[in-house]
């Protein structure tokens, strides 16, 4: 007489996975672990303080903060405070000694005046830039200059000038300028922050990704002769729009004819709308074709 056949044993589902699982979590940890480093350094270099000027007792410190970048109107926002030291200032420096007066650069729209004994408050400024083309997006980048010089009571007095990046869409470089003996000076060089470079260079990725998507759909519907298939074309169609909402939603909103369009953008449109025409021309031909042969 045989012997029974051995129970069949049900495979581990758990086994079979851990060889796939494992390298994917590795890949996450990695992939965390380089983000972390990434947003760490952008945060280091966003808090950074560039100083010039006097470093002594009696003096006015100008403390100037980037707000805002605006590529399109090729300027920038200053948020200045104003603080006398020493004998320049009353009241731990929230007030001049004598009327305090401060000349800016020529690329600085306005000068500030600030009273004697009044609190002195923080003051916007706009800034021109020169150099560089929003048309380069996501690869622009901007310079300009920013200068200050006081006069307290109507004598030059020294000035020291700390400056700062507020804006998360640029970062921020700068170095001393000659300014002469008493005023203080600095050339300031802005580009697109790492963040916004890597997320625009991965929408041009995913541009691509897609417009090869739909070109391989294509492919497939026309060489098999599918017809008619109104599930893909409304795929390909919905793509096709939600293409230009997409790119919509670069950050810093880039004009039309940009880096990013040339890139990528204008030439997966492109892709798709012909994809689109081509399979909707074919499976016309196919449908005709089918319906004039005898049943």
């Amino acid at each position: 007489m045989a012997a029974p056949p051995a129970p069949h044993r049900p495979r581990r589902s758990g086994a079979s996975l851990l060889p796939v699982l494992l390298p994917f979590a590795l890949l996450i940890v990695a992939a965390v672990g380089v983000g972390s480093w990434l947003q760490f350094s952008e945060r280091q270099a966003g808090d950074t303080v560039y100083a010039a000027g006097s470093t002594g007792a009696d003096r006015v410190d100008v403390e100037a903060v980037v707000q805002r970048v605006d590529a399109v109107a090729r300027e920038l926002v200053l948020r200045v405070w104003v603080t006398p030291r020493g004998t320049l200032g009353e009241a731990e420096g929230t007030a001049p000694a004598d009327d305090l007066g401060l000349q800016t650069s020529g690329a600085t729209i306005g000068d500030l005046e600030f009273e004697a004994h009044e609190r002195i408050e923080s003051k916007d400024m706009q800034v021109a830039l020169t150099g560089g083309s929003v048309g380069d997006y996501p690869f622009d980048s901007y310079r300009t200059g920013i200068a200050f010089r006081a006069q307290l009571g109507g004598k030059q007095v020294p000035v020291r000038l700390l400056v700062a990046d507020n804006d998360t869409l640029f970062s921020m470089t700068a170095r001393p300028a000659p300014s002469g003996q008493e005023g203080a000076a600095m050339v300031l060089t802005l580009s697109r922050s790492g963040s916004l470079l890597v997320f625009a260079v991965f929408m041009m990725a995913v541009m691509w990704a897609l417009a090869g998507s739909v070109l391989l759909g294509a492919w497939y519907l026309t060489t098999r002769n599918k017809g008619l298939v109104w599930p893909a074309l409304a795929w390909m169609a919905a793509t096709l729009f939600a293409l230009a909402a997409f790119r919509n939603t670069a950050p810093g909103t880039p004009p039309i004819g940009c880096v990013l369009d040339w890139f990528a953008f204008l030439w997966a449109e492109t892709v798709i709308a012909l994809c689109l025409v081509t399979v909707v021309v074919t499976g016309v031909r196919t449908a005709l074709r089918d319906d004039t042969l005898p049943g």
